[in-house]
């Protein structure tokens, strides 16, 4: 079963947040991948967010209709010199969800099992996750959304930070406390800055894969954040310690740690999360139960 995060912490436990699911288990960004990483017994699911043309808020982590996770509005195969011309935020949503993920494995993840299916709305799997929650008697999932955001993809890939955390809020809104759940996540941190503004109480994460200091990425955001999610490859023993000095309220959730010796060396640094496409291989090795 998953734990609460209070729990957790007195056990000397991470948080264990499902990738965009289980994305070495179940295609991606989908609701059989959310529902077979909540019966895992995962603390969170981390997952990715863009707009369609008609603005609703629907998951997948390209903009665009990526070759490598399924088909095109007419069942056409995609090539992938020309995936970005299938520009979500061109399409309605009704044709985005005709476009089938998920027949064949993701040629990164040969384990992944096919499940066809199609990409879902925000709001289908906050509806699913809570739930599902109900139904396995567990504690209430907690969410990291990350909003996929760009300066150069405005008003092109995506809306404006502001707009696209207002819609992403609304969401949230038709739920009544997920949000005290939910952790806004960008590598923009023009996002991070709106969604400050708009909701002052929400937890935010400033996501990281440069080898930049983090006083520095602070100090550019103009305040310190909730979370830092960074690569784990960038992080070590050291600089774990010297953020913990330094922010001693900073919680730490490096990604994406898929193997067994990786994710031994980021449990033994204490972090309180670890982001992971293999949630059930860190489950076991934290010896907790399936929900």
């Amino acid at each position: 079963m998953a734990f609460p995060s209070s729990v957790l912490s007195s056990l000397g436990q991470p948080e264990v947040h499902g990738h965009r699911g289980c994305r070495g288990l179940l295609p991606e960004n989908t609701l059989p991948a959310f529902a077979h990483a909540l019966a895992l017994g995962v603390d969170v699911l981390e997952l990715d967010v863009i707009i369609s043309a008609d603005r609703q808020v629907v998951l997948s982590h390209e903009p665009w209709l990526a070759a490598d996770l399924g088909r095109g509005p007419a069942g056409e195969l995609i090539a992938p010199a020309h995936e970005q011309a299938y520009n979500l935020y061109e399409l309605p949503y009704a044709t985005i969800r005709r476009c089938v993920v998920g027949e064949w494995p993701h040629p990164r993840f040969p384990a992944q099992q096919p499940s066809p299916t199609y990409r879902p709305l925000l709001l289908e799997v906050l509806q699913l996750a809570e739930a599902t929650c109900q139904r396995l008697g567990r504690p209430p999932v907690g969410y990291s959304i990350e909003l996929k955001s760009a300066p150069t993809g405005d008003n092109f890939f995506h809306p404006a930070p502001w707009p696209f955390v207002e819609l992403v809020l609304a969401e949230l809104a038709a739920m009544p406390g997920v949000a005290a759940r939910t952790t806004l996540l960008s590598f923009d941190g023009r996002v991070l800055q709106a969604a400050r503004q708009l909701a002052p109480t929400l937890a935010l994460c400033l996501l990281n894969e440069e080898p930049a200091q983090p006083a520095a990425l602070f100090q550019e955001l103009g305040f310190v954040p909730q979370v830092f999610g960074s690569d784990f490859q960038l992080l070590s023993a050291e600089l774990v310690a010297q953020l913990r000095a330094a922010y001693p309220t900073l919680r730490l959730v490096p990604w994406t740690v898929n193997e067994q010796a990786d994710l031994h060396r980021v449990l033994s640094w204490r972090v309180d999360g670890i982001t992971t496409d293999f949630p059930d291989r860190l489950l076991a090795l934290l010896k907790r139960p399936a929900s």
